[in-house]
């Protein structure tokens, strides 16, 4: 047992328990972590399960967080098609009934007065009521169908139970009614998403540029690093919007344009970390057994040069979220109703001056928790595979 406690640990593992010991690194780990499972089951866990959460209730636009309200759910003439789980859990599924927020309810004679929120109109809700107590013992989850009661007290607690839901809103509503906790959770998909998408597309370009120039050296890395110094010297957001124009606005166009613009930095790490090791022994010994040059760089050299692409990747996770962000704020990314944080800041930016500011406010605090998150596991992840410590 002692023999076992004294042998050496793999570089991984001491990797790992120099991640584990630093409590920024791990308590930004869970953080994305919570965001992303967040971000990938967001329709079981929102209020508003519509596709992009684009429930528009215009009457009760603007509220404060914690704004409650009844709606009655008046059933829609032809229903939305069923969905499966899966199209579900990936865009939502369309409301059944059209949600009315009302005042009150008065149940009369032969039909429902409801009473709509700070209106002075009235919605009439028809009903059959007739003298027969078996009827509707087991009514309809919803208010749907033909309706049968045996009384108007019948009729005003089946209504109140089946047909009316009582609704919180945690973070208020935005201008046009929708509910701003659901967008802003269902915001982050798209941010996680164009994160995830731009740094494996840099990645690809960027390891094949940088391994092509620093190998093969020569003509071929003159060319690489005259390429990598043009696109260097564009300024980045420029590059996208030129990018996004060219393509065309929508969130794919997004995913291309931001991926495109990051592999400079990528290519510039694996090159130099390559021109360092070429001439190393089991480099020379690889091509004195014949090996081919790919199977040399992809199987041999870029295994050893992994820590600072990981490093530099968790960094550029972070811009790719900043640069989605101001490129929906400026109209070219993802486009409405689709929710972006981007896109909330925008819609939502005058409101700073006036009573709801939390509508900006809270869109521009999640981008700067999940960029800083993303750069303290950049941090930890730098000191942890730092093969001097």
């Amino acid at each position: 047992m002692d023999e076992r406690k004294t042998q050496p640990q793999s570089p991984k593992a001491l990797a790992w328990k120099r991640f584990r010991s630093n409590k920024l690194g791990m308590v930004s780990c869970g953080f994305v972590l919570l965001w992303a499972l967040m971000a990938l089951f967001a329709y079981l866990i929102i209020p508003d399960k519509t596709p992009n959460a684009n429930r528009q209730i215009l009457e009760i636009s603007t509220k404060k967080p914690g704004f409650e309200v009844d709606m009655l759910m008046v059933p829609k003439e032809t229903p939305p098609a069923r969905t499966s789980f899966l199209a579900f859990l990936l865009n939502g599924r369309p409301d059944d009934c059209i949600y009315l927020p009302f005042d009150s309810i008065q149940v009369e004679a032969g039909q429902t007065i409801v009473y709509l929120y700070q209106s002075e109109g009235s919605l009439s809700v028809r009903m059959e009521v007739v003298d027969n107590k078996e009827l509707q013992k087991a009514g309809p989850s919803t208010c749907s169908g033909t309706l049968v009661f045996s009384s108007n007290e019948e009729a005003d607690t089946y209504i109140r139970s089946h047909c009316v839901k009582h609704r919180k809103f945690l973070l208020g509503t935005d201008q046009f009614g929708r509910d701003f906790l659901s967008r802003l959770v269902l915001g982050s998909r798209i941010s996680l998403t164009v994160g995830f998408i731009a740094v494996l597309l840099s990645l690809m370009i960027g390891i094949v540029m940088g391994s092509l120039g620093g190998f093969f050296r020569g003509k071929v890395d003159d060319a690489v690093v005259w390429f990598i110094n043009v696109v260097w010297s564009i300024p980045t957001l420029l590059l996208v919007i030129a990018i996004t124009f060219a393509l065309g606005k929508g969130i794919a166009q997004v995913f291309i344009a931001v991926g495109l613009t990051m592999w400079v930095e990528v290519a510039r790490i694996v090159r130099g970390q390559i021109l360092s090791i070429r001439e190393t022994t089991f480099v020379e010994a690889g091509k004195a057994l014949g090996f081919k040059n790919l199977r040399i760089i992809f199987r041999h050299i870029l295994p050893n040069i992994l820590n600072p692409i990981i490093v530099v990747s968790a960094a550029n996770f972070a811009s790719a979220i900043l640069l989605e962000a101001g490129l929906s704020f400026l109209g070219i990314g993802v486009q409405p109703p689709m929710p972006s944080w981007g896109s909330m800041i925008k819609e939502n930016y005058a409101f700073i001056i006036l009573d709801a500011a939390y509508l900006a406010i809270l869109p521009g605090i999640a981008i700067m928790l999940l960029v800083l998150a993303f750069m303290l596991i950049g941090n930890a992840l730098r000191e942890a595979l730092d093969v001097k410590n």
